[in-house]
């Protein structure tokens, strides 16, 4: 089976060093140490410019921490993928529960209303999901293209045998991307084991020294062209 790389950015570097890599797509986000929220207009702008063949989804959060969401946040979600849609984006990536742990499935659809022509994929919200199953099921009658999860445990690897059932029970009704540590040194055994195709990893280089502030910490680390070409398996 072959697999498909998406690399989460934050900036324009990140963008180029994962087109240089061979991803096929990027997410593009900013505060990703939040758990990322939704970059600037001119970010998105940019990297649009600068994607080459690769694809360009954005994060549409508003905010760090849980997913459940007012009527104004879920505005605001919706004017955003209007934005990214208008700026050239090729998809957006979202995700709204409701208190109990289930897909809200109204928000949802006035987050759609505004993705027409774009691919959407489900963030992981879904790992907070009650029934990770019955989810799944709503979100093939959305109409959503792809879900990234953990497999609902704190990296991939941990949760690979439920992404494994995942995967058996999307049966090609949509893409279950697994994401959270991925790295070359696991990507084999977690394609070998969930059988999935896409793989969502940051590849970025952690080893490397990065400028700090002292009062407001280090930068992020940056994705590495070499590690997405090693997750690619170029």
């Amino acid at each position: 089976m072959s697999r498909k790389i998406e690399v989460c950015c934050t900036s324009v570097a990140d963008v180029v060093a994962a087109r240089d890599g061979g991803a096929v797509r990027v997410e593009l986000c900013s505060a990703i140490s939040a758990g990322g929220v939704t970059p600037s207009a001119a970010l998105v702008a940019t990297a649009v410019r600068e994607r080459g063949e690769m694809a360009v989804n954005v994060l549409i959060r508003p905010r760090e921490g849980g997913f459940v969401y007012s009527d104004e946040e879920v505005s605001v979600m919706a004017e955003d993928i209007a934005a990214v849609r208008m700026a050239g984006a090729d998809g957006v990536v979202i995700g709204v529960l409701t208190p109990e742990g289930e897909i809200d499935i109204p928000a949802m659809r006035r987050m759609l209303g505004q993705a027409e022509g774009l691919s959407v994929t489900f963030h992981r919200a879904f790992d907070d999901c009650r029934d990770p199953f019955a989810a799944l099921d709503i979100l093939v009658e959305l109409g959503i293209d792809r879900v990234l999860t953990s497999g609902q445990s704190a990296t991939a690897v941990e949760g690979a045998q439920l992404l494994a059932r995942l995967v058996e029970y999307a049966a090609g009704r949509i893409i279950i991307m697994p994401g959270a540590g991925v790295s070359p040194a696991n990507i084999d055994m977690l394609h070998m084991q969930t059988g999935a195709s896409e793989f969502h990893s940051t590849a970025a280089d952690k080893t490397a020294a990065r400028p700090s502030s002292p009062l407001f910490g280090m930068d992020p680390p940056r994705t590495s062209k070499d590690i997405v070409a090693a997750l690619v398996g170029c």
